[in-house]
């Protein structure tokens, strides 16, 4: 299995040998502005090898299949709303897939609600702002003032 393993801000990544579980930080700075998935070998000096993925993204990000809908603010009394599914979750934003192909732009902002898949089966509602588009599929970020959700922290840990 290959473990993902995040880049710091300093270009840098720490490897955890799953044989003897040492640790060791290395300069990434070759990979770190790659667009594309980027996997690495690494030999420890226990003489165990193992395969990493490097992930660029700021903040750890959890797949999901939950179901929610949406209103997107077209002007200031138009508005359009569908179904969505959230197929990734982070502390700052979420990924959509939007049931239609919607016209909309970066920076666009929409509401959307969810319930995650905890035990409380708890409600999300959000003003996010969308930041980028490729076809029915949706980056969104959250709002400035509204990133420390504690519900959202709790279920990335779970």
């Amino acid at each position: 299995m290959t473990q993902k393993i995040y880049i710091t801000q300093q270009n840098t990544a720490t490897f955890l040998c799953p044989g003897c579980q040492r640790s060791t930080t290395a300069d990434v700075t070759k990979y770190a502005n790659t667009d594309k998935k980027v996997v690495v070998s690494v030999k420890c000096a226990c003489g165990h090898a193992f395969r990493v993925q490097l992930e660029k993204r700021r903040k750890y990000r959890k797949g999901t299949d939950l179901a929610g809908t949406y209103t997107l603010f077209l002007s200031d009394k138009n508005v359009d709303k569908g179904s969505m599914k959230v197929v990734d979750i982070s502390a700052t934003g979420l990924k959509l897939v939007l049931n239609v192909d919607r016209k909309m732009a970066v920076g666009d902002k929409m509401d959307v609600q969810f319930r995650l898949n905890d035990k409380k089966r708890t409600l999300i509602e959000k003003r996010v702002e969308v930041r980028n588009i490729i076809k029915n599929k949706i980056g969104v970020s959250f709002s400035a003032n509204d990133v420390a959700d504690p519900a959202i922290g709790f279920y990335l840990l779970s």
